[in-house]
């Protein structure tokens, strides 16, 4: 099985949490993220008062996984299931459901601590490494 991993669940991992710790190891080789997933983790970890290895541990992290780009197909996905969410008087959080629509083009299960996030998103394998 491979894995979309979402920000949050990729700053948790390199803040030290043995739980994600162990299931990066048990799913090494099956784990992606997002473009815009690296993005988000670039700006926590070069703010001006980001400690120098929060970077190199990112750098580090990102080496050992597979970055997926926002391609065109993206984009449609994208446009498909958010204009389907508007008809239907509902959202979801833009980059979330960018990156949502990236695990989707790819057939990857969602791996984040925010489920409620990608809630919405129809078709969309979700799954909490945070919980035991």
């Amino acid at each position: 099985m491979s894995f979309l991993i979402d920000t949050d669940i990729c700053s948790a991992y390199l803040k030290g949490d043995r739980l994600l710790w162990n299931r990066f190891m048990q799913y090494g080789g099956g784990l992606s993220v997002s473009t815009v997933t690296a993005g988000e983790l670039f700006t926590w970890a070069l703010r001006a008062n980001a400690a120098p290895a929060r970077l190199q541990g990112l750098l580090d992290l990102l080496r050992d996984m597979t970055v997926l780009e926002v391609t065109l197909d993206v984009a449609r996905k994208f446009g498909e299931v958010r204009a389907g969410l508007l008809d239907h008087g509902q959202a979801a959080p833009e980059m979330d459901l960018l990156i949502g629509s990236t695990a989707l083009v790819h057939g990857l299960t969602m791996v984040t601590h925010n489920v409620a996030d990608y809630a919405n998103i129809p078709g969309l394998r979700v799954v909490d490494w945070m919980i035991p």
